[in-house]
């Protein structure tokens, strides 16, 4: 029998499978939950969260969903169930918000994912365990924090040339929520893992003080 852990990140990767397949199926149910600035702004904040239950294709869904299994595991078991979804949900928040601030001026800016969460559940889990060892591109061994600089960096990277349809505010809104969320929840991390907590500070304070001008690079 499933864990109590194990089955709350399984109940929310059904949620985002169900919410995601009825987007599928029915084009005027993804327009009215995805993420769209100008509706946003015109009051449908239910899109900020809603927008992170869709997906655009089977293959959007599953690497997000994969990823959310393997590290959503990690933080549930270790920080029991109420943080884990305070650290999901926070995220999640997060990167809608960063992605509304970012996207102010382009009232017909959509997305769609589950990525600023899971992006929050990656980093809380890095912060945890810094020394993992993850598979780039499947077959490449780094350190866990290793990886979280880097994937920070090409956020902010795509960020600056809107690359593909990838939400990379999204993924950065939600790292930022995920990492200062769980150093709120666990503040003993920067004793613990002090040099770590340092090296993924770096680069977020880095696009707090020059975010603005990535779009005039």
């Amino acid at each position: 029998m499933l864990e109590n852990q194990n089955l709350v990140v399984i109940l929310i990767i059904i949620a985002n499978v169900l919410f995601s397949m009825k987007g599928f199926e029915n084009y005027t149910f993804f327009e009215m939950y995805k993420f769209q600035i100008n509706k946003i702004l015109n009051g449908e904040k239910i899109r900020m969260i809603s927008s992170g239950f869709l997906h655009a294709d089977w293959v959007h869904l599953g690497f997000n969903m994969y990823a959310l299994y393997l590290f959503g595991d990690i933080v549930s078991k270790i920080l029991g169930i109420p943080n884990f979804l305070i650290i999901y949900f926070g995220s999640l928040l997060a990167g809608s918000l960063y992605t509304l601030y970012y996207h102010k001026n382009e009232p017909f800016y959509s997305a769609i994912g589950a990525s600023g969460a899971v992006s929050g559940i990656v980093y809380a889990s890095i912060l945890l365990f810094p020394d993992m060892q993850l598979l780039l591109f499947f077959a490449i061994p780094v350190p866990g924090y290793v990886f979280g600089v880097g994937y920070l960096l090409y956020s902010i990277y795509g960020m600056r040339k809107q690359l593909g349809n990838i939400g990379h505010a999204a993924h950065l809104g939600g790292t930022i929520g995920g990492f200062a969320i769980t150093l709120l929840l666990v503040p003993e991390l920067f004793i613990l893992n002090t040099i770590f907590v340092v090296l993924l500070t770096i680069p977020i304070i880095l696009l707090l003080v020059f975010g603005n001008k990535l779009k005039s690079l």
